[in-house]
This record gives C-alpha cells, structure tokens and sequence, in this order.
C-alpha cells in the first residue's frame, strides 16, 4: 500500500496551495482519510480528517475557515485546500489512512498508512 503526496512548495503569507494524495495497493472507500503536518522540531500534528463517504470532516482550530479537506474515492485520492496561508503553517504534510471502517478519528496512532510527507513552506 502506496499514499504518495503532492503539491506542496513555497509560497507567501496569503497564498493557497492544494496537496493531494493518491493511494495505491487497497481501496479507502470505506475508511477515513487524514491530514497531519510536523514542523522542524515537534511532534505530527492533526490537521484534519474526512470520513469514508466526504459527508464529515474535522480541523484542528487554526485552519477551520482557511484548510478544506475532500476526497474522491473513485480516484482513491484526498485533498487538503489550504488558503490564506501562515508561516505557522510551515511543516511536512503528510496525509494518512486509517484501516478501521467507518470511523473519523484526530489520533496519529488512530492511522495505519502514511505517505511520504510533502514540503510546505510559507514566507512572510
């Protein structure tokens, strides 16, 4: 099993970027898919998750109103729009997919697979 990560780069405060995430190797149809994100130093952190069908997403606080998560499960892929972008928002994203069926969890250890991590990196 494959989640290979893309779209990250540089970008200034205020710029919108969208990452992707294409899993290969088993279907997520019926299970939800994440987001986290790690800055140099600390620990991964939750971004935000969509459950197996789209209808449910989470955030964490400081990108509800600017990050939107989405997924089309017959690409087997999972978005994250990020707008109005922050140097705090600085980190390797990387996206996840929990094994479990039909539940939507915020916890790392909640998730099985992981991608490889892309780079986002916002200047002031």
């Amino acid at each position: 099993v494959q989640l290979q990560a893309c779209g990250g780069g540089l970008v200034q405060t205020g710029g919108s970027l969208r990452l992707s995430c294409a899993a290969s190797g088993r279907t997520f149809g019926s299970n939800a898919m994440a987001w986290f994100r790690q800055a140099p130093g600390k620990e991964r952190v939750f971004v935000a998750a969509v459950s197996w069908n789209g209808r449910r997403t989470q955030y964490i606080d400081s990108v509800k109103g600017r990050f939107t998560i989405s997924r089309d499960n017959a690409k087997n892929t999972v978005y994250l729009q990020m707008n109005s972008l922050k140097p705090e928002d600085t980190a390797v994203y990387y996206c996840a997919g929990d094994s479990a069926v039909f539940r939507l969890s915020l916890e790392v250890n909640a998730y099985d697979y992981w991608g490889q991590g892309t780079l986002v990196t916002v200047s002031s």
